[in-house]
């Protein structure tokens, strides 16, 4: 070398030798600067392809614990909907985790190309100025060898994608099957309990006969005020306490046939009509209704009719089923109403 650079020298090229080292230590430099610009993408690429991993190990135990709630349908079809909802969140996390991973995997990609130009223009540089020497070569050596192991982590890469992907697939499927199983179930829930509500109210029908402060009103039985209740008052008459004891001795033979995990209730619904009242006990007409129809609810408690099986609602006057303002549909809208329905 030290006698290449004398010649060099004797033909008049001592001004020129020096800006060669230069550009070929800058050169160097920016190749030790792009293999640590790729060390650190494969770090941060590592950590992505962990925090996908445990997000696929998160939904494989979602998974597995909608197929234990699927075995108990009968009893949660609240919480199944839930879990449904929440596996379905989960899907949607792995998916944007899976277009991350995808981003990276474009850049990377790209990194590499660029890095294979810069790596291709280096030799051909050297090549042309035939003054290669051993660091450069090893610089280039470790350079190629360092782009073979991308290439092969880039694969990698791919094939976890495309796991994700199938499992992925397996999940919406799975997700699909458990939708399409609930609503059979919650048709059949629907199915049941209107078969029973069908033969509720036809049963009472039978007992209660055919009076007129009695009526069947769409799905619901409906009391008028004045058979349980005097003018202003929410405590129980005799009439209507006898009246509600025929109706509890159906609903609880109703009831026994009724399969216990089949979530029905008695609602009872008070209105009154649109004639404000005030008092100290009952300040407008929400409280008056309110405390009829818990007044009912608490009556029916006492022929042993579950709590758990009851709801009482009140409504005031304005719920009306005659928008008149004669005395008889005024009368027609205090009343107490009774549905078997759903939870």
């Amino acid at each position: 070398m030290a006698s290449r650079s004398r010649r060099f020298r004797e033909r008049g090229g001592a001004e020129i030798w020096p800006g060669f080292v230069d550009a070929l230590t800058t050169l160097l430099l920016a190749i030790s600067f792009l293999l640590s610009v790729f060390m650190m993408a494969q770090f941060f690429l590592g950590q992505a392809l962990s925090g996908r991993d445990e997000a696929l190990a998160r939904l494989n135990r979602q998974i597995a614990d909608l197929t234990d709630l699927l075995a108990l349908e009968r009893q949660a079809n609240a919480e199944l909907r839930l879990s449904v909802s929440s596996l379905s969140t989960a899907v949607e996390g792995a998916n944007a985790e899976r277009d991350q991973l995808r981003a990276q995997l474009s850049e990377s990609q790209a990194q590499a190309q660029a890095l294979e130009g810069q790596a291709g223009q280096l030799g051909t540089e050297l090549d042309r100025e035939r003054a290669l020497t051993a660091d450069a070569q090893a610089q280039v050596d470790l350079l190629n060898r360092q782009l073979m192991e991308l290439r092969e982590q880039l694969k990698e890469i791919a094939a976890l994608l495309d796991k994700s992907e199938a499992d992925d697939r397996e999940s919406q499927a799975v997700i699909a099957d458990l939708g399409r199983r609930l609503n059979l179930a919650l048709a059949s829930k629907v199915e049941e309990l209107a078969r029973y509500r069908s033969e509720f109210f036809g049963r009472l029908r039978e007992v209660l006969g055919e009076r007129d402060d009695i009526r069947i009103v769409g799905d619901r039985f409906v009391f008028q005020s004045e058979v349980l209740f005097a003018s202003g008052s929410a405590d129980l008459g005799l009439g209507g306490q006898e009246a509600l004891a025929r109706f509890a001795v159906t609903l609880k033979e109703i009831a026994a046939q009724i399969p216990a995990d089949l979530p029905w209730i008695l609602r009872v619904d008070g209105h009154t009509d649109a004639n404000p009242i005030v008092s100290p006990l009952y300040p407008s007409n929400w409280e008056l209704s309110t405390a009829r129809a818990v007044a009912v609810a608490k009556f029916l408690i006492t022929q042993d009719i579950p709590p758990s099986r009851l709801a009482a609602a009140g409504f005031g006057e304005f719920q009306p089923i005659d928008n008149g303002t004669g005395p008889d549909a005024l009368a027609r809208n205090r009343r107490i109403e009774l549905k078997l329905t759903e939870r």
